[in-house]
């Protein structure tokens, strides 16, 4: 599918501090893209150089073939939703949805019908003549939403859009943008920090950090093949163990020995990254490879399953965390201080 958005070279400087450094990233006609990382990685930033809100200090952007790289916002071919929804408070529902057809000069008729279909697809019909502060934060954010998408834009921007909302409206509002955006097709591009969020919803998720784009992949390739140690890190749980790899692909960790796919010409010291889900405690057989075992030192209750965190000596009591279900426990006894085995799967492992 043909690039729809491309950015190319984007840099952004506040006097001697570079907000972003290079930027390269291309989006395909309909993609779901996440912009992902801490605060103060440049991914707002970078979001409101798009929207025209920001100017680059350097680099171009195209959407579809036209360059709309010094374009005022009011020239560019999107709509936008920010974390503070930014509605009118003194206009009623209908006109804040309205209120970018009303300045094309649109016909009343025509404005009328469209905001009621638009109503209708947040899930919020009849509810035109409210004001702003009758609804709730969730209420408030569908009508944002709407009004963003009242002039059929080519591009949707979204700014943190739930960050302001409770957690259960959070989980519901995040996948009926994800189904709109499905339904109308819309190339969209949403900031966040939540990585939960971003792995739910995106095609393609960018983890960015200090100004620069660490890796550019799918959810599970972000989560199973992170590029660097802090993508790794970032998204998702992670163990991170120090070893020595020896050559014939033999890893060392503390005093014990485990077969690994990552092969050296030389010993050399690592860092292993492995996912909680990645360390199984069942089924483990008799004489099976890369078995070790600990003392359970706490078990942290998560509802339907729990992070498991144990000390094993013959790991140079380098603690590590497993997922556990309640059933799990429950079955085997498992307390703090019970005993556990557990395994470690070879190609799981990743090292830095």
């Amino acid at each position: 599918m043909a690039d729809y958005l491309r950015l190319e070279g984007i840099r952004k400087s506040f006097g001697t501090f570079e907000a972003l450094k290079d930027i390269d990233l291309a989006i395909t006609q309909g993609e779901f893209v996440c912009f992902l990382g801490p605060s103060g990685c440049g991914k707002t930033t970078l979001l409101r150089i798009i929207a025209g809100l920001e100017t680059q200090t350097a680099g171009r952007i195209l959407q579809g073939e036209r360059d709309i790289s010094v374009l005022p916002p009011a020239e560019r071919d999107y709509g936008i939703v920010f974390q503070s929804y930014a509605l009118f408070p003194n206009l009623s529902v209908a006109d804040n949805v309205a209120y970018g057809l009303v300045n094309r000069k649109v016909a009343k008729a025509t404005v009328a019908a469209r905001v009621d279909e638009l109503l209708k697809l947040v899930g919020l019909p009849g509810s035109g003549a409210k004001f702003p502060a009758q609804l709730s934060g969730g209420q408030q954010q569908r009508i944002a939403l709407a009004r963003a998408l009242a002039t059929s834009p080519g591009l949707l921007l979204l700014d943190e859009p739930l960050s302001a909302l409770d957690a259960l409206e959070r989980v519901r509002l995040r996948g009926e943008i994800r189904s709109l955006q499905r339904k109308l097709g819309v190339t969209t591009i949403m900031v966040t920090h939540d990585q939960e969020e971003a792995l739910s919803v995106a095609d393609r998720i960018v983890v960015m950090n200090h100004g620069v784009i660490e890796q550019i992949g799918t959810p599970m390739t972000i989560y199973r093949d992170p590029a660097t140690p802090f993508v790794a890190d970032f998204v998702g749980k992670i163990n991170v163990l120090s070893g020595r790899l020896h050559p014939g692909r033999d890893l060392r960790i503390g005093t014990s020995r485990f077969a690994c796919e990552h092969d050296t010409a030389a010993e050399r010291d690592v860092k292993i990254y492995l996912r909680p889900e990645d360390v199984l405690a069942r089924p483990i057989s008799p004489g099976d490879a890369n078995v070790f075992d600990g003392a359970i030192d706490k078990i942290e209750f998560l509802g339907s399953y729990c992070l498991v965190r144990v000390n094993a000596e013959a790991m140079g009591a380098q603690p590590i965390t497993v997922y556990l279900s309640l059933n799990f426990l429950a079955e085997q006894g498992l307390e703090v201080g019970s005993r556990l085995p557990l395994k470690l799967l070879p190609e799981r492992m990743r090292f830095f």
